[in-house]
């Protein structure tokens, strides 16, 4: 092991000199991140299908997985880690879901039709609006820009047959020399979606509305002054993996910005953003049969945070000074109702009002020593309080815990150093990191929170440690005319890892719960994953690519850890010529051997699925008219995968269609 880093860093060295011989040849280095671009205002026959889910899109990322509990709002995995352990904000802004079973992510608030792209960071690089164990997944906001006089109008609609969603949207956007606003609009109404062989899964119906508006004006010849609001609302949406379904969930998210662009050689630019953002969700059962006890349990969420952030370069070095906070506010309840209604009701907190204030600085200095070669070091440091502010919820924590008290304060901490070079053909690096996070609401003051996968429910520990992770990475990359490769790996080495653990003599309030459990944290856990992504242009018109995902984790008793992607894979050909697109695609899995028993998890078979699409792109004038149609699981097939909650299967053939137009 000693010897291949030896002989690492040793090629990397001499790339690095010979770079120094070959300034002119090449662009100046800079950090690679991985993109994905998204959005509908600007027309594209590259997208197979662009009206697709955003969940439809982060799952192409070799970094990204997706917890699917139903057919709406799937939780993005990073790293193979969950939520809790990374950062998924909209344009820096943090929010936070207001359901205690996870069935609101970030990504669930926003469309295709006000996105622009998702930038997906691995491990701590993605520490820059707050820590983070996995990594970051930053989803960037779709805007015009200051330029010459002009309106664009668009208008999307689509259909799929596996769950007769209707798809509408419709946008605008009016760009001049001081002033620029974008407005657009995005409807889904689905029924429950067939499974292979036409097996239809019942409560995985969703309805959603979201509304988008984002408008700047320059203040003076550098400055600008830009507000934006998300409106989303999703009804009646059936989640069949779980007990529960939502009837409602709805965000607000707000913000205004101010940026200086500066002409100093020295300060590069100054941007500065408050936002608000409220959620409320619940979750009821109303609607399924033979239900022993009906329960609604509503939630709520509202975050009021701002950050700072200051570029400037000098010489070789570009600065990034990061200060953020946030404020949040966490409840969430639980009321059943008997079937005697003679008998009074039960109600409990299962979120106990928790107010989190959270203040940290990040620094980073990115040194291009030549315009091959680049090191990147950052640091951060954040004050975390959390605050129990409901007396009732207190107390009920209490019962488990009498010597806890309603604040606990922290401190968090990150670091992180990458190297990489960036040459013509090869592309190199590597790195090493630390950073920790505080336990989630759930973790820390969740009580009575069933996890209807592992069957338990759970309660909160507040005296859980800081979970915290050492990091290591790497990259090679070649890159040729009509060939490009590149092969990625991280290591994650975790400690305090935050776990359930049986509490014997306790009696679960969920009728068919096996128990109860309470977060604690193992000594350490280790996530290694490697991925190779390739692209290959065989002809002019012809395109392949494909992808390649290993993923493994283990904790301190050597035992499989839940939701690790087996041996994954997809590919593609692409044919474009003119304005005609086509293309075939496969994606699967091998068996999903090494699961994790100990945490609920079973085998699942090896699965492939084959996929197809048509595009063509009609000009007429000034308009244009992109029209897509294809066909998903084409053979039909019948499967489920790992990160299926409760072994609930895939959709099964689908027929699209996607028609845009912009003019």
């Amino acid at each position: 092991m000693k010897r291949m880093i030896f002989m690492s860093f040793l090629i990397l060295l001499f790339f690095n000199l010979n770079a120094q011989e070959r300034l002119k040849d090449s662009i100046t280095a800079q950090h690679i991140q991985e993109v994905i671009v998204i959005g509908t205002t600007k027309i594209s026959s590259k997208e197979n299908k662009p009206l697709g889910s955003i969940d439809e899109y982060l799952q192409k990322s070799s970094k990204v997985d997706m917890i699917k509990r139903g057919a709406y709002a799937w939780e993005p995995l990073i790293n193979s880690m969950p939520t809790e352990r990374t950062l998924v904000t909209i344009d820096g802004m943090r929010i936070f879901g207001a359901c205690t079973d996870k069935m609101d992510p970030v990504t669930s608030y926003i469309e295709v039709s006000n996105l622009k792209e998702a930038t997906i960071v691995s491990g701590q690089e993605g520490s820059c609006h707050g820590n983070t164990i996995g990594g970051a997944l930053d989803l960037k906001r779709n805007k015009m820009m200051f330029g010459h006089t002009k309106w664009n109008f668009n208008v999307n609609s689509g259909f799929e047959t596996v769950n007769n969603q209707k798809i509408f949207g419709a946008g605008t956007n009016f760009k001049s020399e001081k002033f620029y606003t974008d407005f657009n609009f995005m409807m889904r109404d689905a029924d429950n979606y067939k499974a292979g062989k036409n097996v239809e899964i019942p409560f995985s119906q969703f309805k959603k509305i979201n509304v988008s508006g984002i408008s700047g004006v320059k203040l003076g010849e550098n400055k600008l002054l830009e507000a934006a609001v998300i409106y989303d609302k999703a009804t009646d949406v059936g989640y069949p993996a779980l007990p529960m379904d939502v009837s409602i969930a709805e965000a607000l998210i707000t913000s205004l910005k101010f940026q200086i662009l500066s002409k100093s050689d020295f300060f590069k630019s100054w941007e500065t953003k408050v936002y608000f953002n409220t959620i409320m969700h619940r979750m009821d059962d109303t609607k399924r049969p033979n239900v022993p006890i009906h329960m609604d349990m509503p939630g709520w969420s509202k975050t009021f945070g701002y950050y700072s952030h200051l570029k400037a370069d000098y010489n070789q070095h570009h600065f990034l000074l990061n200060v953020n906070g946030f404020y949040n506010k966490s409840s969430a309840e639980m009321t059943m109702y008997p079937t005697d209604r003679s008998e009074k009701l039960m109600f409990m907190l299962t979120w106990p009002d928790v107010r989190t204030l959270n203040q940290g600085v990040y620094v980073e200095d990115q040194i291009n020593f030549n315009q091959h070669s680049s090191l990147k070091l950052s640091v951060s440091a954040a004050i975390h309080q959390n605050k129990i502010e409901s007396e009732f919820g207190l107390n009920s924590l209490q019962i488990f815990y009498p010597e806890m008290k309603p604040e606990k304060s922290r401190v968090l901490k990150s670091f992180a150093v990458n190297y990489e070079f960036n040459s013509n053909v090869f592309q190199a690096g590597f790195g090493l990191g630390y950073g920790d996070r505080a336990p989630s609401v759930s973790e820390g003051y969740g009580f009575y929170l069933f996890n209807s996968f592992e069957k338990y429910d759970y309660i909160g520990n507040p005296y859980l440690k800081n979970e915290s992770s050492v990091e290591a990475n790497a990259f090679l990359g070649m890159k040729l005319e009509k060939f490009n490769a590149k092969v990625s790996s991280s290591y994650f080495y975790l400690s305090n890892y935050i776990v359930g653990e049986i509490l014997e003599n306790l009696v679960p309030m969920t009728i068919g719960a096996n128990g109860v459990k309470n977060y604690t944290a193992l000594d350490n856990a280790t996530i290694f994953n490697v991925s190779l992504s390739t692209e290959l242009q065989i002809a002019e018109l012809l395109k392949w690519s494909a992808q390649f995902v290993y993923t493994r984790g283990k904790d301190n008793q050597n035992q499989n850890l839940p939701f690790m992607s087996p041996f994954s894979y997809q590919s593609s050909l692409k044919f474009e010529k003119n304005k005609f697109s086509s293309e075939l695609a496969v994606h699967g899995n091998a068996k999903y051997q090494d699961f994790a028993e100990k945490y609920g998890e079973s085998a699942t078979p090896d699965y492939l699925e084959i996929n197809a699409s048509l595009g063509y792109l009609f000009k007429m004038n000034n308009s244009k008219i992109l029209a897509k149609i294809g066909v998903e699981n084409i053979f039909d097939r019948f499967y489920t995968t790992f990160s299926d909650w409760n072994k609930i299967p895939r959709p099964g053939r689908n027929f699209f269609l996607n028609l845009s137009f912009n003019w």
